[in-house]
C-alpha cells in the first residue's frame, strides 16, 4: 500500500497553483522592502557567522538529508520530498523566531537574504545532486525530466525579481517603504500559511491515508535540522546568540516555494507534496515551541567568542 503514495497526484489546478507563486513573490517582495544595499554590507562585518549559517542551510543540510534518507529509506516520493525541503531557502518566519527566542536577528535576516540569493542556483543543484545519486529517486527525476536550468529560470523569477524590485522602490521611496513593509509582510505570509493549509484541506483524504508515512519522518527531520545548525554553531565556537539565529535558519525552510516546485516540476507528485505541505504547518509548530523554551533562557554573554 506504501508505494500507492507515489502514483498520488494531488489536486491543485492551475489557478491556484499561479495564485500560490504570485504569493510567494508577494512575501519576497514584502521582505525586500526593507533591504537595503547597506545591509549585505553589514551582515560582511560578521563573516563567520554569516558562513556558519550559509554553509549549515546549504550544504550541511542537504547532505544529511541524503543520509537519513538512507538510513530510514522512505518511499522514492517522500525521499525526493525530503530533499526538496532542505534544498529550499530559508523561511523568514525564522526571523521572527530568533528575535522572539534572544537569537541574533540581524544575522538572522542576513543569512535568510543571502540564502534565498543562493537557492536560485542551490536549489536545482542540490535537488538534482543528490536526488541522482540514489536510484530510486534518480528515476523519479527521470520520469520527469527534470531540467535544472528550467528551475534555475523560475527559482530566479520567483525570488529574484521581486526582492530586486522591493529593494528599488525601497531605495527610491523609502519613506512608502517603511510604511508599507510591516503589513504587506504580516498579509503575505498569512495568505501564504493559508495556500499551505488549504493544500491540505484540498488533499484531505489523502493526508489522511498517508499521514503515518510522513508525519514521524518530517518530525524527526525538522528535529536534526535545528539540532543540527545549532550544533555547527557551538563547534564554530559563535556565541549562544549566533547559534540560536543559525538554529531557525537551517531548520526553517520556505515551503512556499517547495509546493510552487512540487507542482511546477513534479505534477503534485504525492509523497513529495505531503511532505513539503506538512513541513509548512510543522516547522511552525516546532519553532513556536523552541523559541518559547529559549526565551525563557537568556543568552549568556559571549567570553571572547568573535562572530
Amino acid at each position: 500500500m506504501g508505494e500507492a503514495i507515489d502514483q498520488v497526484r494531488l489536486n491543485f489546478n492551475p489557478q491556484a497553483q499561479l495564485g500560490l507563486s504570485l504569493v510567494l513573490a508577494l512575501v519576497m517582495f514584502g521582505i525586500a522592502l526593507d533591504l537595503r544595499v547597506a545591509d549585505f554590507k553589514a551582515a560582511l562585518r560578521t563573516p563567520k557567522a554569516l558562513a556558519i549559517g550559509l554553509i549549515s542551510h546549504h550544504l550541511l543540510f542537504p547532505a544529511f538529508t541524503f543520509g537519513l534518507i538512507l538510513l530510514i529509506r522512505p518511499l522514492p516520493s517522500i525521499g525526493l520530498g525530503m530533499l526538496l525541503v532542505s534544498s529550499c531557502p530559508a523561511g523568514h518566519i525564522s526571523n521572527f523566531f530568533t528575535h522572539r527566542a534572544g537569537g541574533n536577528a540581524a544575522l538572522s535576516v542576513s543569512i535568510s537574504t543571502l540564502s534565498t540569493v543562493g537557492a536560485m542556483l542551490l536549489t536545482p543543484l542540490n535537488v538534482t545532486f543528490w536526488g541522482s545519486l540514489d536510484p530510486a529517486m534518480n528515476a523519479l527525476l527521470r520520469s520527469f525530466s527534470l531540467d535544472p536550468m528550467h528551475m534555475l529560470f523560475d527559482v530566479s523569477l520567483l525570488l529574484g525579481l521581486p526582492l530586486a524590485a522591493g529593494m528599488a522602490i525601497a531605495h527610491r521611496y523609502p519613506a512608502l517603504a517603511r510604511k508599507a513593509h510591516q503589513p504587506m509582510r504580516n498579509f503575505s505570509l498569512l495568505v501564504l500559511i493559508g495556500f499551505v493549509l488549504g493544500a491540505l484541506v484540498l488533499n484531505w483524504a489523502f493526508f489522511r491515508e498517508y499521514a503515518r508515512f510522513v508525519v514521524a519522518v518530517v518530525a524527526l527531520h525538522n528535529a536534526l535540522a535545528l539540532a543540527g545548525g545549532y550544533g555547527l554553531a557551538r563547534l564554530a565556537g559563535l556565541s549562544e546568540r549566533d547559534r540560536r539565529a543559525v538554529a531557525f535558519e537551517t531548520g526553517i525552510q520556505n515551503s512556499g516555494l517547495g509546493l510552487v516546485l512540487v507542482f511546477t516540476f513534479f505534477g503534485g507528485l504525492g509523497g513529495m507534496a505531503i511532505v513539503t505541505a506538512w513541513w509548512g504547518i510543522w516547522h511552525i509548530v516546532a519553532g513556536m515551541a523552541l523559541s518559547t523554551y529559549w526565551m525563557k533562557r537568556v543568552p549568556a554573554a559571549p567570553v571572547g567568542a568573535a562572530s
